[in-house]
């Protein structure tokens, strides 16, 4: 029974966990598609100016790293692979919460950012002002999965390895050492010169 439960709870996990990976991968090609359209209208590769297109790339790469990372950690069920998982993903969380509370308490956010000579930036804004229903379900989900991924990994934690797996290999090799140690009874007694006189001792080695 506990080893089905630890089963769901890893299978569900990596589920979960799959989402940051279909977010992850969204960033990347989105970033390499605003690299293509400033690459067509300028004939050359953005700048460090470009913040806005990097920092997409780079936060895309960072969750699909985080999603292979978390479903090692889910397969093995190792608890120092699981805490690491968790330190992870509860700095993202920390990340995203501390953005989102300085757009909604800072009038002025936008000044927090430098200027993105892109201008994908601004129209990222856009989007979302004119999306502001869909971004918010979108973000909800994203939150909402992230903290699942806390609370299952920190289960997947208390419950530890699975230890049926040391005590099943050792039943399958005791029988392997029995034939050994019954060879070297039986011919315990031939032990010496073939030609020596049989002894009535040899029953004793028996």
């Amino acid at each position: 029974m506990g080893r089905m439960v630890r089963t769901c709870l890893q299978s569900v996990l990596k589920l979960v966990n799959s989402v940051a990976a279909f977010v992850g991968v969204g960033l990347i090609l989105y970033s390499l598609w605003m690299i293509n359209v400033w690459f067509r209208q300028t004939h050359a590769f953005p700048t460090a100016g470009a913040w806005f297109i990097y920092t997409s790339f780079g936060l895309g790469v960072s969750l699909c790293l985080i999603t292979c990372f978390g479903h090692i950690a889910a397969e093995t069920a190792n608890g120092h692979g699981l805490a690491c998982y968790m330190a992870l993903v509860f700095f993202l969380v920390m990340l995203e919460a501390a953005v989102a509370a300085d757009v909604i308490l800072n009038r002025d956010w936008e000044e927090d950012f430098p200027e993105d000579q892109t201008g994908r930036f601004n129209e990222f804004k856009n989007f979302i002002r004119s999306n502001d229903e869909l971004c918010r379900w979108i973000g909800s989900v994203i939150v909402a999965t992230q903290a699942m991924s806390l609370f299952l990994g920190m289960i997947l934690r208390a419950l530890g390895p699975d230890s049926r797996n040391g005590c099943d290999s050792d039943d399958e090799y005791i029988p392997a050492r029995l034939p050994l140690l019954r060879d070297r009874v039986q011919h315990a007694p031939y032990v010496g010169d073939p030609s020596a006189p049989y002894q009535k001792d040899s029953w004793n080695v028996r």
